[in-house]
């Protein structure tokens, strides 16, 4: 999906939402509109923006170094770390490829889950053609399994604010298995949700991302506020 809608709020260098930046990574918090790396809309991709957000920022002459280390779904926003130095690419790719990464996301739901906390286990099947997973209950042929824990952590007036550790990171996890249980996410479409949302974004958040650092080897922990917007100000307030 391209974003020529005017609505959708995309970054560019001057309102970049820079989290943390040293010398080997910087951490963004994406916005709905964002593509992490190009795809075949042509549309600039993030990693594109955030070369030139440094080219510019310390005069840089030549090409700017910058390593995709994992990715958001466009509509998702919230914690995108790039790698600044080919020595810390190869240890940050390590880190989320064995898992040793502990990511939380919010996601705002309609539904209420039955439980107030549990944790959910899918065998997720991708469709490549429909850019889909989907949900099984058992294991299925070319299926992966998908786990994540959630909770609810508040209840709006419409909505539901749930909480999720994500044990594994399988493609529209989160997006795939919270619809198999009833709880489409505000916005999504392609997963069930009754309307979109104007701006095209989903209300799913990368809120937090604790990992270690790949040089220094110091724990580092990352929070990113989500959009703004009166659902998931609701979400902050109170």
């Amino acid at each position: 999906m391209s974003s020529k809608n005017p609505k959708v709020q995309k970054s560019n260098t001057s309102n970049l939402q820079v989290l943390y930046e040293d010398n080997h990574l910087i951490v963004i918090n994406k916005r709905s509109g964002d593509i992490v790396q190009g795809d075949k809309t042509g549309d600039t991709p993030l990693s594109d923006v955030v070369k030139q957000y440094l080219k510019e920022k310390y005069n840089k002459p030549g090409n700017v170094y910058l390593g995709v280390v994992h990715r958001l779904d466009r509509p998702t926003t919230g914690i995108v770390v790039f790698a600044r130095t080919s020595k810390a690419l190869p240890r940050l790719n390590k880190l989320f490829s064995e898992g040793n990464t502990q990511k939380t996301y919010w996601a705002v739901v309609k539904n209420a889950p039955e439980k107030e906390r549990d944790t959910l286990t899918h065998w997720l099947v991708r469709n490549p053609k429909q850019n889909k997973s989907y949900a099984h209950s058992k294991e299925v042929p070319n299926s992966k399994k998908a786990i994540l824990e959630y909770r609810i952590l508040k209840k709006l007036d419409s909505y539901y604010l749930l909480e999720i550790d994500l044990k594994t990171g399988r493609h529209h996890q989160i997006r795939a298995q919270l619809a198999a249980i009833g709880c489409h996410i505000k916005g999504d479409l392609k997963y069930g949700a009754d309307r979109s949302n104007k701006d095209g974004s989903i209300h799913l958040h990368s809120r937090s991302l604790e990992l270690e650092h790949p040089v220094k080897k110091e724990p580092l922990t990352f929070l990113a506020p989500p959009p703004n917007d009166p659902v998931w100000n609701a979400c902050l307030n109170g």
